[in-house]
């Protein structure tokens, strides 16, 4: 299939004061997030805006209809991320590249019956990992890496570095929440399986992973959520000795990645 014509416009220009710390991907200013806000949308993904400060109709307006989580913050919490520049109040996280939406994403995707690998991660919270499984996902052949909006790292700057400019190249989809889009990949031919340490059925078990797999990876210690556990139709453990009792998110990400390489790849 044809990648989908939509695609997000390119940052606009925006002015000095502005334009933030480019390693972290932060933006500030009223008229410099309004911007990105209007014409680029797609990479905007969270805004803080100063709780005492009035006024916000306009910027909630546009969060609201794109669905960009709004997070309330005190002065100090936003003064952490504008570099000792003036924020007027309000502060955006930007993605290095652009996002798909849930809906985009059978667009990215072979024609049914070949194979296809797409990550779904769960709330992870570290951006190193999260650069280091989009990394090993383009490696893998994977066509696309799916992360939830909210609660979990968002890839910026750090992500993109970690991922070797893979988080430039390989479509990231933002969904806002996690287990309806295992449903939705369920609905399109995908069967999904969780990485779970406590699963009875290993991953290299004699049962083969599908053709089409859901791969769902777990955050650093706290693994598969509940509802994302349950939503999966299977989950499968990485046998282990020592005591460590777990491995590195990306790691696990990784073994999981490669088998399903070893078997359709």
């Amino acid at each position: 299939m044809s990648r989908p014509s939509r695609r997000p416009a390119p940052p606009p220009e925006i002015p000095e004061r502005g334009r933030g710390l480019e390693d972290e991907g932060w933006c500030w200013g009223k008229h410099p997030v309004m911007a990105l806000l209007r014409e680029s949308p797609a990479r905007v993904l969270k805004v803080l805006l100063l709780s005492r400060v009035g006024g916000w109709d306009p910027v909630l307006g546009l969060c609201n209809a794109h669905r960009i989580p709004v997070i309330w913050a005190d002065g100090p919490a936003l003064d952490r991320h504008c570099d000792g520049g003036a924020h007027q109040g309000i502060v955006a996280q930007v993605a290095p590249g652009p996002l798909y939406a849930l809906e985009e994403l059978p667009s990215l995707l072979p024609e049914e019956g070949l194979p296809a690998l797409v990550v779904l991660l769960d709330h992870l919270q570290d951006p190193h990992n999260m650069g280091a499984v989009i990394r090993t996902a383009e490696a893998a052949g994977a066509k696309a890496v799916v992360f939830p909006k909210r609660r979990g790292v968002l890839p910026g700057g750090t992500v993109a570095k970690a991922s070797a400019g893979a988080a430039l190249r390989l479509p990231l989809v933002a969904v806002t929440n996690l287990s309806r889009a295992i449903q939705e990949l369920q609905r399109w031919g995908f069967w999904s399986v969780g990485l779970e340490a406590a699963a009875p059925e290993g991953l290299w078990s004699p049962s083969p992973l599908p053709r089409r797999l859901a791969l769902v990876v777990g955050s650093e210690g706290e693994g598969l959520a509940r509802l994302v556990a349950a939503t999966c139709d299977e989950l499968r453990s990485i046998p282990m000795r020592g005591e460590a009792g777990s491995l590195n998110a990306s790691v696990a990400a990784a073994l999981g990645m490669f088998e399903w390489v070893r078997q359709w790849g």
